[in-house]
């Protein structure tokens, strides 16, 4: 496409990169109000009714529990025979919290009414990723999610990079916990374990989390980094988990850090100060930028929407929703080689569909096992990279097909806890027009003319014009 989006491109655009998926009544909404306006409502969550969703979400019991009474009601296999919770139900209590918070999360992402707040979410959950099956951690990323990354999704990024170094979930994940210092004067580390520094987190907060891989960093820094950071570990994993400051476990000699020195002797503030040193970084802001960008403009966003984009996150001090505003108001945004730009990952796919057909659903482990067959099993990336958000990570041969068979099954109604009402899966013409309102390519329409008409939505739900956005 060359030439200038159109006023109803330009509308669909927007909702599609700002939500999990156009809806008739969404594409109305932002038509009316205009892109500035809907974009500031979509930045200000608080203010939108979202009772609807809220009221699907509090019927799953473990999301609004804390982690020690998730592991009392929900404890490991040898916990609970000890117990005496025996019989078919005691074996797989564990997964009953993850698979609630998978469940929450694709509810948001087909329900809620504040769509650009949980794009978010799930933005900075895998950014911030924890494998949530890594021992303790099954019970911890309910907070982790509820109380970490939710309350900070719009808000400043140093708080939200604070509230992550300082959640028991990822203390755990990334083990440092456990990582104490190796000076002979120090006691030995938690769980009694030999002392030693664990540099897994120190690495992962510039690499993945801050500075990006080509940020300036050294081994040195790691090392240094690790050093800042022993002491930050976690009071009770295993129950009512909380982080914890322990001073004698913490190197407390000086530091250099990317340069800047540390003094001696300042205790849980050398970690506070490795944040504040990593969120004024200019490296910071130009990875925080590029990765925004890719998710909302393309896989290879152009340089100078980058360049603005990191320039607002540093004058604004890391305000993300200030960064966002830069983003979706540049010209990059709406330029035709942005327009369905993007391949669906597959949690995209799955509320895009949902959503489109106006399905009702309860999130079954069907559905949610689709999520895995497409390769996105919700909060289980076990490496700290979390899921990719290029398109060629998603577009393998057996990937596409397992989308093709969703969509079938969904349309058909072979999906458990899921309905299509039969007026809506019929309805291809306006499933065509929600799926790409400048018209269906001709392989499409030729493709359309040869599908059973049960089959039609299904078929343009694995057409190109909907696998992108």
């Amino acid at each position: 496409m060359s030439t200038a989006l159109s006023q109803e491109q330009r509308t669909y655009h927007l909702v599609s990169r700002t939500s999990f998926g156009p809806t008739p009544d969404e594409l109305e909404r932002a038509s009316r109000m205009g892109s500035s306006a809907y974009v500031e409502e979509q930045l200000r969550p608080q203010t939108i009714p979202d009772s609807f969703v809220e009221e699907k979400v509090a019927g799953l019991k473990t999301i609004r529990l804390s982690s020690g009474e998730l592991f009392d009601l929900y404890p490991p296999p040898n916990v609970a025979k000890e117990r005496g919770m025996t019989g078919p139900m005691a074996m797989p209590r564990p997964r009953i919290v993850i698979l609630e918070l998978q469940q929450a999360r694709l509810l948001r992402a087909v329900y809620s009414r504040r769509q650009l707040f949980e794009v978010m979410a799930d933005f900075w959950s895998n950014h911030f990723n924890i494998f949530a099956a890594k021992g303790a951690d099954r019970w911890l990323v309910t907070s982790y999610d509820r109380d970490t990354i939710r309350p900070h999704a719009l808000g400043k990024f140093k708080d939200l990079l604070r509230a992550t170094a300082q959640s028991p979930a990822m203390l755990f994940y990334l083990d440092n916990w456990l990582s104490a210092s190796p000076n002979p004067g120090a006691r030995l580390g938690p769980n009694n374990r030999k002392r030693g520094l664990n540099e897994n987190y120190a690495r992962e907060i510039m690499e993945l989390h801050t500075l990006g891989v080509d940020g300036g960093y050294t081994q040195k820094d790691v090392h240094e980094v690790a050093r800042c950071f022993t002491g930050w570990t976690i009071r009770r994993p295993r129950g009512d988990a909380e982080f914890a400051f322990d001073p004698l476990i913490h190197d407390s000699r000086e530091k250099v850090v990317l340069g800047a020195r540390i003094a001696a002797g300042g205790g849980m503030d050398d970690g506070m100060r490795v944040i504040d040193i990593l969120t004024r970084h200019p490296s910071t802001a130009r990875f925080i930028a590029a990765k925004l960008a890719r998710r909302f403009v393309s896989d290879d966003p152009p340089p100078s929407i980058v360049d603005r984009a990191a320039e607002t996150f540093r004058q604004s001090d890391g305000d993300i929703a200030a960064v966002l505003r830069t983003i979706i108001s540049a010209p990059e945004f709406f330029a035709p080689a942005a327009y369905k730009a993007k391949v669906k990952k597959p949690l995209e796919f799955v509320a895009s569909a949902l959503r489109a057909t106006g399905a009702e659903t309860r999130v079954t482990p069907q559905l949610l096992r689709y999520l895995g067959r497409m390769g996105e099993p919700l909060f289980l990336a076990q490496p700290p990279t979390g899921y990719p958000d290029v398109g060629a990570s998603w577009i393998s041969a057996d990937m596409l097909l397992t989308r093709m068979n969703f969509a079938s099954d969904l349309v058909s109604n072979r999906i458990a806890g899921s309905r299509v009402r039969s007026e809506r899966a019929d309805d291809v013409a306006s499933f065509a027009r929600l799926a790409a309102p400048e018209g269906l390519s001709p392989t499409t329409r030729a493709a359309l003319n040869r599908a059973e008409d049960s089959q039609a939505v299904a078929l343009l739900m694995a057409a190109p014009e909907f696998q992108r956005r």
